[in-house]
């Protein structure tokens, strides 16, 4: 589930990728305002309009609006003299919303005492065209195929225009694309109404639906779009007032030449209760933030990347650049095995000179995402310390004497009767140090401590399905007690992840780990910090003083962290012009395609970076 529910609206402009374009790429680029950008766009299109008619397609991510280009468009065609009409794809061809609610809230959980914030669901599979009208669509593609005349453009626009079913009807295809952080904000500004509604609903039910149903089927279909390579034209629809427009096939050269670079994504930054302070310093976010509770770094699902292309600067969606790009990313094995999803998500949380901890917490596991949510990725977690402060600690497992079905009892108390639940009898912790590493294989009861900054790395989180056991009888900013998922926390916690399980060497359970040499070389050593078989990805530490060596073979994608040290290059040995500087807490990933690469120490203290790869064997473990 897309957790960004209430991204701060702050656009970081540091992490900038500046990947080697080509002169023809660049110049295609048209921007300038979407008046301009829809001018030029009109002038591709009048020589052909006039001789047999165009009928053009305008589909989009979810949120995408095609009001402003549709106007502006038709005053164009004024102006060639040329005729223009419009289709609401789906004004014409959807089911009511009556009925789409009759196949969508079914899938939705609605009873409180499962969910009380109403999260959870089950994803719709059916796409675009399992919502379609059946009676409906023969007289649409007749009525659209009539329209197309000499001197005239159509115009169809509305979300899933562009299905197969569709697609044979138009001379020009285009697909508007914005990042995840501009689509939530929009939905949270009231601009976007579910699929079927004609206005906008509650907030937090308005993104539920989108999670479940909304964006499931625009990422689908642009999915199958970027690999079926039917697109003529990319949109960048992030500023409706300054839409960026090229042809297709520059968008998929710009893709190719990134996924040659190691490269940094786009943050997105969140307040919460127990935020701490230290990343608003670090990352110099603006002062009227609260705080920046989680720094969402490298979320699959959640960010961008920043291109620089001439004097435009880019900023695309990740996942977006995932599907053009997927094998030369993530290897092929990768591909396969996580369904073109990249499968591995990083964030920081701040809890640094914070009101308290993070809630105590559990995750579901594989088996019971498939059951219950139709997804298909398990949720595990891991936890890096970094930034420590007094008294800091990291919470892992049950105590040893822990009294289970009394703490079970405790929590319900708390959520029922507001009653403090003495947590500390029952779960245990580590003493907080900067490269402390736990692993949180699903079901682990856990919680960040307050005062501390950890990476948190966690595995293919197309959902984010957290339940919260525990916290502190603690009021969120709007006044109300949090909500606690008690019912789901106890049918997930793994009761038997106790203090002695995850520190014995001998145990399966083993997921507090103590460093193990890997591999070194001429002035560097890899350590292995947490590796388990219940976790399809390898935790490593790389220290070194002044260069380090690594090989992706081609096969794996690396995600470096800067932990230790202020200043670092990471660059392709075969390709030294291609590389990017990375500062202190700063993440950047090394594409599986690249090979050998280095990283180089720019300054003068020791480095550590922490890195994250795929395990060893992971494409034969259980789906």
């Amino acid at each position: 589930m897309s957790f960004m529910y209430n991204p701060f609206p702050f656009h970081d402009p540091k992490p900038v990728n500046r990947p080697e374009l080509s002169k023809k790429t660049v110049e295609s680029i048209i921007s300038g305002g979407t008046p301009a950008v829809v001018k030029k766009f009109a002038s591709t299109l009048a020589d052909k309009a006039r001789k047999e008619g165009v009928i053009l397609a305008l589909d989009g991510y979810t949120t995408a609006k095609w009001d402003l280009f549709i106007g502006l468009l038709s005053r164009e065609c004024d102006i060639l003299g040329l005729g223009f009409e419009t289709f609401d794809c789906n004004a014409l061809t959807l089911k009511s919303g009556k009925e789409i609610d009759a196949i969508i809230d079914p899938l939705l959980i609605w009873d409180t005492k499962i969910d009380p914030t109403l999260l959870y669901g089950k994803v719709w599979h059916g796409g675009y065209e399992g919502l379609l009208d059946v009676d409906k669509i023969e007289p649409f593609k007749k009525d659209v195929a009539a329209a197309k005349a000499p001197g005239k453009i159509v115009a169809v626009f509305g979300y899933g225009c562009l299905i197969p079913e569709f697609r044979s009807l138009y001379d020009v295809k285009v697909f508007f694309d914005l990042t995840p952080m501009n689509s939530m904000l929009r939905i949270r500004a009231g601009e976007y109404s579910n699929l079927g509604k004609k206005h906008p609903g509650i907030i937090n039910r308005t993104i539920r639906r989108c999670y479940y149903c909304d964006f499931e089927n625009a990422v689908q279909l642009r999915k199958a779009l970027f690999a079926s390579g039917e697109l003529d034209w990319y949109v960048l629809d992030n500023d409706r007032q300054n839409l960026q427009m090229m042809p297709f096939e520059a968008f998929a050269d710009i893709c190719a030449q990134l996924v040659k670079y190691p490269f940094r994504a786009k943050p997105c930054y969140l307040e919460g209760v127990w935020g701490g302070t230290y990343m608003k310093k670090q990352r110099h976010l603006p002062e009227k933030m609260r705080n920046a509770a989680w720094v969402f770094d490298f979320i699959p699902m959640e960010v961008s990347v920043l291109v620089e292309a001439g004097s435009e600067m880019l900023d695309i969606n990740y996942c977006s650049f995932v599907h053009k790009e997927g094998v030369n990313l993530m290897g092929e094995k990768c591909v396969r095995k996580y369904r073109g999803y990249f499968p591995i998500r990083f964030n920081w949380d701040d809890s640094y000179h914070s009101t308290g901890n993070m809630s105590v917490q559990c995750h579901s596991g594989g088996k019971f995402n498939v059951e219950n949510y139709n997804e298909f990725g398990r949720q595990d977690e891991s936890y890096y310390v970094v930034i420590t402060g007094h008294e800091a600690k990291t919470f892992i497992g049950f105590r040893d004497d822990a009294d289970i079905p009394a703490f079970f009892r405790e929590i319900e108390a708390a959520d029922t009767e507001h009653k403090p639940c003495d947590y500390m009898k029952y779960v245990s912790y580590e003493e907080s140090k900067p490269g402390l590493q736990v692993m949180l294989p699903a079901g682990t009861i856990h919680s960040s401590g307050r005062n501390q900054v950890i990476l948190e790395i966690g595995s293919l989180t197309i959902g984010s399905y957290t339940y919260k056991m525990y916290d502190y009888l603690r009021l969120d900013f709007d006044g109300k007690q949090r909500p606690i998922h008690t019912h789901l926390g106890e049918l997930n916690v793994r009761q038997d992840r106790r203090y002695s399980e995850i520190h014995n060497p001998d145990s399966p359970e083993y997921i507090v780990q103590k460093p193990c040499l890997a591999d070194k070389g001429e002035g560097w050593e890899e350590y292995i910090l947490g590796e388990n078989p219940q976790v399809y990805f390898s935790l490593r530490r790389l220290e070194f003083e002044s260069r380090c060596e690594q090989d992706t073979k081609g096969e794996k994608f690396h995600v470096l962290t800067l932990v230790d040290g202020d200043h670092v290059r990471i660059r392709s040995i075969e390709h030294p012009e291609r590389f990017f500087d990375l500062d202190f807490m700063e993440i950047a990933c090394v594409p599986a395609d690249m090979g050998k690469y280095e990283i180089i120490n720019l300054c003068k203290e020791p480095i550590r970076v922490h890195k994250t790869c795929l395990r060893d064997g992971y494409e034969n473990d259980p789906a």
